[in-house]
């Protein structure tokens, strides 16, 4: 039985020349975006807004697919950005999600996910990437969709960084 692998990517520290050069290194076929607003804020990243996101990558040669089943609802974002003021810290230098939004976006969204759907979908060739906006998969829900593939089915993961 062959092991199916899977990145993890940000959108911050990338422009968008790096970050499709970043997936076709790492043999990306297909994008899965679990971003709740596909937009993101700034002129540097008007890049991954999603209509131009998913032009960019169908011109790579990337399919690209939305699940928003993932992406954490706007009360538990609202959660983490409450932590985030009382640390001090703005969401672009998060370094690590808060320990009740871990408790409560794994109990909402991630045990009533269906993952073996998607683990169904991933490609035969190549590999998927997870793509949400923080810079690194610690500071965001990525990194929990990622370990809850790799633990209970056996994916494995790779977290993409800029340079």
């Amino acid at each position: 039985m062959s092991v199916l692998g899977m990145v993890t990517i940000g959108v911050y520290g990338f422009d968008g020349a790096s970050f499709l050069q970043r997936l076709r290194d790492a043999d990306v076929r297909l994008l899965l975006d679990v971003r709740q607003r596909r937009g993101v804020r700034g002129p540097e990243c008007a890049w991954a807004n999603s209509r131009r996101l998913q032009a960019a990558l169908a011109q790579a040669g990337i399919a690209y697919e939305h699940h928003p089943e993932l992406a954490p609802t706007t009360e538990l974002r609202r959660l983490q950005y409450a932590e985030d003021d009382r640390q001090g810290v703005g969401k672009r230098s998060r370094r690590e999600l808060a320990a009740e939004y871990t408790r409560r976006y794994t109990a909402e969204i991630l045990d009533r996910a269906d993952l073996a759907l998607v683990v169904s979908g991933l490609p035969s060739r190549g590999r998927a990437a997870l793509l949400c906006v923080e810079r690194d998969p610690e500071a965001c829900h990525r990194s929990l969709i990622a370990r809850r593939l790799a633990e209970r089915h056996h994916v494995a993961i790779e977290h993409l960084r800029p340079s």
